[in-house]
């Protein structure tokens, strides 16, 4: 097989990888973030230590990029959340 044939892959499997990743920090901060005031404090400790340890093994076991981009998907559900309510506070 050529060389560049295996550099696409790689490419396009590092791609797939970052990706996959922002969905995931994006679905699990949206999880956390809508289960967190409704649960007890228990289970609130457990939720921030699961994401706060989730972030530590992603930074030591994959890329960079892909752990940023895990990071990236968590920020942006907080500040997807964030918005939602100040545009319920101007309805009403």
């Amino acid at each position: 097989m050529p060389p560049i044939v295996n550099d696409i892959f790689s490419f396009l499997g590092f791609l797939l990888s970052a990706f996959g990743l922002l969905v995931f920090g994006f679905a699990s901060g949206r999880f956390i973030l809508e289960t967190f005031p409704k649960s007890n404090w228990q289970v609130q400790i457990t939720l921030v230590l699961g994401i706060f340890g989730v972030a530590v093994g992603l930074a030591n076991f994959v890329t960079p990029g892909s752990a940023g981009a895990f990071a990236l998907g968590a920020g942006i559900s907080f500040l997807a959340s964030g918005m939602g309510k100040k545009k319920e506070e101007e309805g009403k």
